[in-house]
């Protein structure tokens, strides 16, 4: 399978594959992927191209359809009493270049014992979990691993 078209998501897209894949593997616009049963699936996307949750890709040969899924990985999730001090915690996770999920009440980001130390230092409650990672993009719509 080579996937070189991506669709926006689409709850009733009738799909033949999923793949569950990491923040990091999303950012892949080229690369060859097994799945579990053996079969190996190819992005060919062109570069730049960042994945999101239950984003469809479309087979080059057959039109087949895949929906990408976020996979659980480790993570921190860093909530805080306040929302000031939670802004505060995503304005110091920006100065470092720290990829980072938003929301309303908790910041998401990668294992990082230094970060860790500077959350739990401004007062953040930290706790590292197994869940799905959905960084910002960024201002210019890419996004850059670390």
């Amino acid at each position: 399978m080579i996937l070189t078209q991506r669709k926006p998501p689409d709850a009733d897209a009738v799909v033949s594959l999923t793949l569950a894949l990491t923040a990091e593997e999303r950012t892949r616009s080229r690369h060859r992927f097994e799945m579990a049963d053996g079969q190996v699936v190819f992005l060919r996307l062109p570069r730049g191209t960042v994945l999101r949750d239950g984003d469809i890709l479309q087979d080059e040969t057959d039109g087949s359809l895949m929906r990408i899924i976020a996979k659980p990985e480790p993570v921190l999730t860093v909530s805080a009493t306040s929302s000031v001090l939670l802004m505060r915690a995503a304005y110091h996770l920006g100065n470092r270049h720290v990829a980072v999920e938003i929301t309303p009440s908790y910041l998401r980001l990668s294992p990082d014992g230094v970060v860790k130390t500077m959350l739990a230092q401004l007062g953040l409650e930290i706790a590292e979990e197994i869940a799905p990672f959905q960084p910002e993009l960024g201002a210019y719509g890419h996004h850059h691993p670390h």
